[in-house]
């Protein structure tokens, strides 16, 4: 659960500044009474604003937040034989996917993973880690390449920021809709909105929160199952299942928070836990490819 909030951060952040400096606007005043009651339409329109604003601003600014929170080096011009077959490879398999070249990174890190981000198709990046590039065959890290390529290919950031953007906005909806009836009904607060109002919208926005996560949790994990296809497609379906292989005989991973919904090493631990978590577990993932036909 720690992961999956710390991952969510960056775009709540940009939600909460996104409705205060609304409110200190004084543009949450359209959600006051006009009569008799909540001004449903106008609401929604606020909730919109807010919640697509934050998911992309995320989307827009995700690039710069992986390269400094993983302390990614983008490679410009390749300084030894490793870095030219990445960028070769990356070259290949971008060209027959049909997307823009992507900047292609490495990050220090002793853990074997990778992740694809970025705003578009064809302003994306593609990095793997340090430990990847030394523990993995180069089929093997060929066919994490390909599952990232076929991430950015099948346009998973922007879907996953609509998704995210949805999500959003109906929590918010919800969430003030809750607070204006708490306000009424139980504390009858008559004119505008009382201390009641603002509490437990804040706590029902919290709640459904938590609750609507499972929502962009339940995508992601189904992009995993096509960006696994895609990999299978571009580097050899036994080089993917080897490469998840490798992957689950490994230890833990520690990508970045806010990074792990795009990393391709992301262990489940129980049924509940799975509700949450933004991959399936590696052993559905292996099953999924070896049963494909």
């Amino acid at each position: 659960m720690k992961r999956i909030a710390l991952f969510l951060m960056t775009n709540l952040a940009i939600v909460l500044v996104l409705s205060l400096v609304l409110r200190l606007l004084g543009v949450e005043r359209i959600l006051d009474e006009s009569g008799s009651g909540l001004d449903l339409n106008a609401l929604l329109i606020f909730s919109a604003v807010i919640g697509f604003g934050g998911s992309f601003i995320s989307l827009a600014m995700s690039k710069w937040i992986a390269k400094r929170s993983t302390n990614a080096q983008v490679i410009t011009q390749p300084g030894n034989a490793t870095e030219q077959w990445l960028l070769s490879t990356v070259a290949d398999q971008a060209k027959r996917a049909g997307i823009g070249m992507p900047e292609v990174a490495i990050f220090p890190s002793p853990d074997v993973n990778a992740f694809a981000t970025g705003a578009s198709k064809n302003s994306s990046m593609v990095a793997v880690s340090s430990g990847l590039l030394a523990k993995m065959t180069k089929q093997e890290a060929e066919a994490v390449l390909a599952h990232e390529i076929s991430h950015v290919a099948n346009g998973d950031m922007v879907t996953l920021a609509l998704i995210q953007g949805v999500v959003n906005t109906f929590v918010i909806f919800l969430s003030r809709v809750i607070g204006h009836v708490v306000d009424r009904v139980v504390f009858k607060t008559e004119q505008g909105h009382g201390p009641a109002f603002w509490i437990t919208s804040i706590v029902a926005q919290l709640v459904l929160g938590i609750l609507a996560s499972t929502i962009v949790m339940w995508f992601s994990r189904q992009r995993e199952y096509r960006a696994d296809a895609g990999g299978a497609a571009l580097a050899g379906r036994q080089n993917m299942i080897a490469a998840l292989e490798r992957l689950k005989a490994g230890q833990p991973n520690h990508l970045p928070d806010e990074l792990v919904a795009f990393g391709i090493n992301n262990k489940a631990r129980d049924t509940f836990s799975k509700l949450f978590m933004t991959h399936p577990p590696l052993t559905e993932r292996i099953a999924r490819l070896k049963e494909a036909r």
